[in-house]
């Protein structure tokens, strides 16, 4: 198999934020063979569950995301272009910076946290790397608290970021803001973004993993003019997989109660990542 390649972890001292960001970085198979090559790059939350660096012990048993692994099998199967991947662990103020906008805060640190990645992380990657820097092909990808960030990041600052991919995204934050005080009353012209988004049906609480939010998000995108499998994809994993099926995955035993309760969590997430992936970042036409 190729295989891309994953850069030892690095510390980003953030002015936005006054603090420090641990990021790790992924370059695809061809970077060091191909020198005038340029590449789209995807930005991804929770950055220290994404890789299989973190180990199978990772995220309380779940393992890692995995998603150099995935990016490598689907880059050589064809069915995604060649990305750079940028991860960026998460902090104390983890809720704070992903939650999106907030019904009765203008200055919040979702917006810092935005201002970081968009005016300080990714001028440096552009300047480091040989990305291709407009938003067409810049992504942003998350799970739960790290969807609804993906998606209202891309929303609200579409200059930037064209791809958002949300799993399992926690759109019920914040009273719903995002979806009742920014989409439901929005009534201008479809903003250039490519959106993916994905639920399962069932979580650790007892809910649905998002399923009806997620459901309504899609339909608000379609109604300001989003049209589905061009500028939208919206999956419903519609049952957790049975012990047959964990146990051909490599789940542990002891997880297996688990994970046919809930399907919010980084396994759901490492089989489903596959789906963001080809849609965001589509092999290249011949």
């Amino acid at each position: 198999m190729i295989e891309g390649q994953l850069l030892p972890e690095r510390i980003f001292h953030s002015r936005t934020l006054e603090s420090k960001k641990t990021i790790r970085i992924y370059l695809p198979p061809s970077y060091a063979s191909s020198p005038r090559k340029r590449y789209p790059v995807l930005y991804v939350h929770d950055g220290q569950n994404v890789f299989s660096s973190a180990g199978p012990g990772a995220c309380f048993g779940w393992g890692s995301w995995n998603l150099d692994d995935t990016v490598n099998h689907l880059v050589e199967a064809k069915r995604m272009r060649e990305i750079i991947m940028v991860s960026i662990d998460n902090g104390r103020y983890r809720y704070q910076e992903y939650r999106g906008p907030a019904a009765y805060s203008a200055a919040t640190r979702f917006a810092q946290y935005s201002q970081f990645i968009a005016r300080e992380l990714k001028p440096r990657i552009d300047d480091e790397f040989r990305t291709m820097p407009k938003p067409a092909y810049t992504g942003l990808l998350g799970s739960s608290l790290g969807g609804i960030c993906s998606v209202a990041m891309a929303w609200e600052h579409p200059d930037v970021f064209g791809l958002a991919g949300c799993l399992s995204g926690s759109f019920q934050v914040e009273k719903r803001c995002f979806l009742k005080k920014v989409l439901a009353g929005y009534q201008r012209r479809r903003k250039a973004i490519r959106f993916y988004l994905d639920s399962g049906v069932m979580d650790f609480d007892g809910d649905d993993d998002g399923r009806q939010d997620t459901e309504a998000v899609a339909n608000e995108l379609r109604r300001i003019g989003w049209k589905d499998e061009a500028n939208l994809k919206h999956h419903v994993d519609a049952a957790p997989l049975n012990e047959e099926d964990l146990e051909q995955a490599g789940v542990p035993s002891y997880k297996w109660s688990d994970a046919l309760q809930s399907q919010h969590n980084e396994f759901y997430w490492r089989i489903r990542a596959w789906r963001a992936l080809t849609f965001l970042f589509p092999p290249l036409k011949r």
